[in-house]
C-alpha cells in the first residue's frame, strides 16, 4: 500500500479522535500543510521499519520537530513554530498518547 495514503488515514483518524476529545487543533489531510504530511509521512515509515512503542513513536516525532526549529509552547501555532505535545511522552495528556496507539494500529493493519 501507498505510504502517502497510510499517512492521510492517519492523520484522518487521529484528526476525528482529538475532534471527539474536544480537540480541534488538528486538521483533514487535504487541507494539512507539507511540512506536516511531511512528518506524518515520516512517523508512518519510522513506525514501519520496526516493531515501535508509542512512547518511541513519540519521541520521533518530537525530535522532528525539535530539527525543524519547533519548541514547547501552550498552543499549537505552526508560525511561530509552538506545539503543546513538545514534551515527554509520560507528561502527555492520555488522549494524546492514544494519537500514537491509533497510528500504530493503523500501520500495522494495512501492512
Amino acid at each position: 500500500m501507498n505510504i502517502e495514503l497510510i499517512a492521510k488515514i492517519c492523520n484522518n483518524v487521529t484528526y476525528e479522535y482529538c475532534r471527539s476529545q474536544c480537540d480541534f487543533s488538528e486538521i483533514i489531510w487535504d487541507l494539512v500543510p507539507d511540512w506536516q504530511k511531511e512528518t506524518v509521512i515520516n512517523l508512518v515509515n519510522f513506525t514501519l521499519k520496526n516493531e515501535r512503542t508509542p512512547e518511541e513513536m513519540h519521541e520521533y516525532w518530537m525530535a522532528q520537530m525539535l530539527e525543524g526549529g519547533w519548541v514547547y509552547g501552550h498552543i499549537k501555532d505552526a508560525d511561530l513554530k509552538t506545539h503543546p505535545c513538545i514534551k515527554q511522552y509520560e507528561e502527555l495528556q492520555e488522549y494524546q498518547r492514544t494519537k500514537y496507539k491509533l497510528i500504530k494500529a493503523v500501520v500495522n493493519s494495512l501492512f
